[in-house]
């Protein structure tokens, strides 16, 4: 080999191990300045008295209907039952009556309860009203069949036999007066409240929320008559109720031997 080639051959490996040494022995880099991030402490909760499963109304509690729920302190609002105040309020609840549903999770306010002591119709129903019981079929035959259920609206229609018009046509003769609308059934028979898919209902009595006004009217009509109830439509429902009267009404609806038709009374 010839000298020059020798030399260049040297200067080039002279040169690559330098550049590998250099590289090899400098310092690291610094690594990355590390931001420490301070995480904002937990916000103040206290133990708050739920439902630990749907309640219906009319229910009376037992201890595994309720359950202490940790609650944002600045989520807490007046008539929730907090541990820290009542550390016994679980045990005190039990035995109370549902007045309005609750749904599972939700808080428990006394105001939707009914304490033993407590009449529980008495507590369901509002201000004004009363609470009038009328004889029904079990059979459902003057309740729409057995589909009427609480809470539902309903016209209460009065059937009475007319006297006066049997002994003049010879024949047995009905009349039908429409006496009370739009009015809200509280309970049927025993049941206050449609509970497991309940569809149908029926029982001896249906009970009735009405004003002073109509439990006379609708007291007098029982004594000469009988009562059915006639199921109204959801989007015809929430009118004020008004009684029409039981006399001097412009007509009636009579039925001869099974044919129903209208007859003025003036």
């Amino acid at each position: 080999m010839q000298p020059a080639r020798l030399a260049v051959l040297a200067i080039a490996l002279v040169a690559g191990g330098g550049a590998a040494f250099l590289m090899s022995g400098g310092d690291p880099p610094p690594p990355p300045p590390v931001v420490r991030v301070e995480a904002p402490p937990p916000a103040p909760v206290s133990e708050v008295l739920v439902a630990a499963a749907e309640l219906p109304m009319g229910q009376v509690l037992q201890a595994a209907d309720l359950r202490w729920q940790k609650w944002p302190d600045d989520a807490l609002v007046s008539g929730y039952i907090a541990r820290k105040v009542n550390p016994k309020a679980l045990e005190e609840t039990v035995g109370a009556t549902v007045r309005s549903a609750f749904l599972p999770g939700e808080p428990v306010r006394p105001q939707k309860l009914v304490r033993p002591e407590s009449g529980f119709m008495a507590a369901i129903l509002p201000p004004g009203m009363r609470a009038v019981a009328i004889v029904t079929d079990s059979r459902g035959t003057n309740s729409a069949g057995g589909f009427i259920l609480p809470n539902d609206r309903v016209d209460v229609i009065r059937t009475a036999r007319d006297e006066d018009g049997s002994r003049a046509g010879g024949a047995d003769v009905q009349t039908a007066q429409t006496i009370l609308t739009d009015v809200r059934v509280l309970a049927v028979g025993q049941l206050i409240q449609e509970k497991n898919g309940t569809n149908v209902v029926t029982g001896e009595t249906a009970t009735l929320a009405l004003t002073p006004a109509q439990a006379e009217t609708i007291t007098l009509a029982q004594k000469v008559g009988a009562l059915s109830l006639a199921l109204r439509s959801l989007s015809d429902s929430g009118r004020t109720a008004e009684p029409e009267p039981l006399q001097n009404t412009n007509a009636l609806t009579v039925v001869r031997f099974g044919v129903a038709r209208q007859q003025s009374t003036r």
